[in-house]
């Protein structure tokens, strides 16, 4: 099926929020915290400056709680007196010249009796430097099985290791924006976003209002990677309140630089495996810690903790395993959702751990991993039993197989005895990921589907899922018109807006086209037992019994509906983390191979190879697109992309100098699928977007580690970090 929304946007004609036609309506401006950490002292504002010709918001102007509400409250949509980060929001101004707006932002200064910031996420906060609880940890988790402390003791071998990975910058497409306005008492919110009813939810309690006086309507959106997921949140609050205030409406629109400033990365992370292994290479124990860099606000760190510690052990079975993890506050802007969620920086851990473990014992890394591999009838970290029937010993071969990983190294060898100047090396990573919500998340959300029978025949899709570039649009149409045999133009795909249609849930977690898609396919069986229908009739049966319903009923439409039940035997114990973390795993094995420039250290990736298995593949294009636009990804986050900082606040924020990927920086990336339907997810789909940047940072880091023989433990690996691994070793040598 093509693209829905595809010659739209190649054509202009897709309107985003900057572009949607607006009169008499003022722009937006947020005056910030220049100090990552103190008390507010007042503002000062230029002599030119009259409060009379601009609206301004301070916290005396809102009328519900002063919060950005997601998980908690924590975070204060302006500063009140105190700030926890640079950057910090504390007062909001419009005017109708953008120019004037940008002049006074710039030139208003926030003026603070500054605290010492702590910014050390890895070492333990003093007195002093406590801002939650009594010891700053915003999250902590212990998962627990078997007996991990008498397996190390009586251990023959166990191999310690520490991984660390740096934030990474979204670099959507389109930054962040919001239009707000005031209709009959309802204040209107339409913006860049993914998850427009926790837009709702936030300004629900800002305002202090009910969901009938909040409407979120998300607009053609240019990207989001996580970054449009509880970001949104923040700016929609200081576009309703100024709105609110000027009785006009008002946009907020960032540009590049206040974007990558202040918006949310990917947590840094810190992981420290101490691993029990026999001579032949079985693990016997795994006792693994995990630490976030949270930043100043909760904001989704317990998620992302959550989902990290589980994908922590990684796809190996053993009979003792801890994991424990935490996420603790520094005074640096928030951290928050990023493709992978908390995942690629596990996933980095316990791959090149078991390279670590393979050094150390002087087996193949890859027959390290096949040795200890998952199987049908092993038990997961958290007790979850695996039986999907995925061969995962076969994908890895695929992937080898693929890349010519054993004819690559033969030529590496040769390579590099022959050049002065450059090596080469190949690396394998195996992973899972888990699809949807964790544990219990998607009974909580309870997330429903609505499919209308318009009086013309057509069928309208009603979800609160949202296109950002990954293919919503493409994939509701493609299983609409399968399950009602009807044709593309037959469907019509609702914009998500709050007022209009069902709380699906959020899209996040890769549970758009597996989960939420099922959803598609029941409320379509619903429709045609509304209308009268068996669930054998199809195509035109269908369009004439809608078209002969409304004929008969006074009504808009004729809804069928679709909502979520749990698949069966999924138990989940969210204080003990035991149980079925996931309805699904999805599988993957991914080979790097890489060359090294020694005189200028710069890493380049020359081949790709993946291999994954993620239920049934809906639509091939958009599946394989997904998998390639994620390896770019992870190449940006291994290799290019190092969030440089002074005083907590982010120097590096234009893409001049934020470096990520360009078509000179990606190799042929050969991509293939293996089949396995899951029974619970659309037409046996699970879900995909999330899961391809969990494995190049390591498979790349274990290609530079082939190549230069250095233990290439930390990412980005930067042409600085690579010569400090080459300076580290030679001195290792020479001592």
């Amino acid at each position: 099926m093509e693209r829905r929304e595809g010659l739209a946007k190649l054509t202009g004609r897709e309107r985003y929020v900057d572009d949607l036609p607006l009169g008499d309506f003022l722009w937006g401006g947020t005056v910030r915290s220049r100090d990552p950490r103190g008390r507010i002292r007042g503002l000062g504002f230029p002599r030119w400056f009259g409060e009379e010709d601009f609206v301004v918001v301070t916290p005396d102007d809102i009328p519900g709680a002063n919060c950005i509400f997601l998980r908690s409250e924590d975070q204060p949509a302006l500063a009140d007196g105190y700030v926890r980060h640079v950057h910090e929001p504390v007062l909001l101004l419009a005017h109708e010249s953008r120019e004037l707006i940008r002049r006074a932002v710039a030139e208003i200064s926030v003026d603070v009796d500054p605290d010492e910031p702590w910014l050390d996420f890895e070492t333990d906060p003093p007195p002093s430097a406590i801002q939650h609880g009594d010891d700053n940890v915003f999250k902590r988790i212990e998962i627990l099985k078997g007996d991990v402390a008498t397996a190390l003791a009586g251990a023959e071998i166990v191999v310690e290791g520490t991984y660390r990975t740096g934030a990474q910058e979204h670099v959507y497409i389109e930054p962040q924006g919001m239009v707000a306005h005031v209709e009959d008492g309802v204040v209107v919110l339409r913006g860049s976003m993914q998850c427009p009813f926790f837009v709702a939810k936030a300004l629900e309690r800002l305002l202090g209002c009910g969901p009938e006086g909040v409407r979120v309507i998300q607009t053609p959106t240019g990207g989001g990677f996580g970054g449009k997921e509880e970001y949104p949140s923040v700016i929609a609050a200081h576009a309703a309140l100024l709105a609110r205030k000027a009785g006009r409406p008002v946009k907020l629109v960032y540009e590049r630089e206040e974007d990558m400033a202040v918006t949310t990365k990917r947590h840094p992370s810190v992981v420290r495996h101490r691993t029990a292994v026999t001579s032949d290479g079985r693990l016997l124990a795994q006792d693994i810690e995990m630490r976030l860099d949270g930043g100043a606000y909760l904001t989704l760190s317990p998620v992302v903790l959550s989902r990290g510690c589980i994908h922590a052990a990684g796809p190996y079975r053993c009979d003792d395993v801890r994991i424990r993890g935490d996420v603790v506050l520094t005074n640096r802007v928030p951290y928050g959702a990023f493709r992978g969620f908390g995942s690629p920086q596990a996933c980095f851990g316990f791959e090149r751990h078991m390279d670590a473990i393979a050094a150390r014992l002087g087996i193949d890394p890859v027959e390290v991993r096949r040795r200890n591999l998952l199987r049908d009838g092993d038990s997961t970290a958290t007790g979850q039993v695996i039986s999907d029937g995925t061969d995962r010993e076969a994908l890895l071969d695929r992937a080898l197989d693929l890349a010519g990983f054993a004819e690559a190294r033969a030529r590496h060898a040769a390579f590099n005895v022959a050049s002065t100047d450059r090596r080469r090396g190949s690396g394998v990573c195996v992973y899972h990921h888990g699809a949807g919500f964790t544990g219990a998340g998607e009974v909580h959300l309870d997330s429903r589907v609505h499919v209308a029978g318009l009086p013309d025949g057509r069928v309208e899709i009603r979800a609160a899922s949202t296109e950002m570039g990954q293919g919503t649009t493409t994939v509701f149409t493609q299983l609409a018109t399968d399950r009602l045999g009807l044709g593309p133009d037959d469907i019509v795909i609702a914009p998500p807006d709050t007022h209009v249609v069902p709380d699906s849930g959020p899209t996040v977690a890769s549970r758009t086209a597996m989960i939420v898609g099922h959803l598609v396919e029941l409320g379509c069986d619903s429709l045609r037992e509304r209308i009268g229908l068996t669930a054998a009739a199809r195509g035109q049966i269908v369009r004439d019994a809608i078209v002969a319903w409304h004929e008969e009923h006074e009504a808009e439409a004729v809804i069928g509906e679709g909502r979520y039940r749990p698949p069966p035997g999924v138990d989940w114990d969210e204080e003990t983390y035991r149980g079925s973390a996931y309805g699904a795993f999805t599988w993957a094995a991914h080979v790097a191979e890489v060359e090294v420039d020694l005189r200028t250290f710069g890493v380049r990736v020359i081949d790709y190879a993946a291999v994954q298995e993620v239920g049934k593949v809906l639509n091939e294009v958009l599946a394989r697109g997904q998998i390639q636009g994620g390896v770019v990804q992870g190449i940006g986050w291994a290799l290019l992309e190092d969030v440089v900082e002074t005083d907590a606040a982010m120097l590096n924020t234009q893409l001049t100098n934020y470096i990520i990927p360009t078509t000179g920086d990606v190799p042929p990336i050969r991509v293939e699928f293996v089949e396995n339907p899951y029974p619970h997810g659309a037409q046996g789909a699970k879900g995909l977007g999330e899961f391809p940047l969990n494995g190049p940072a390591p498979a790349i880091a274990s290609a530079v580690a082939a190549a230069l023989g250095v233990e290439a433990t930390e990412i980005p690996l930067t042409p600085e970090r690579v010569m400090s691994l080459l300076e580290s070793a030679a001195t290792a040598t020479s001592a």
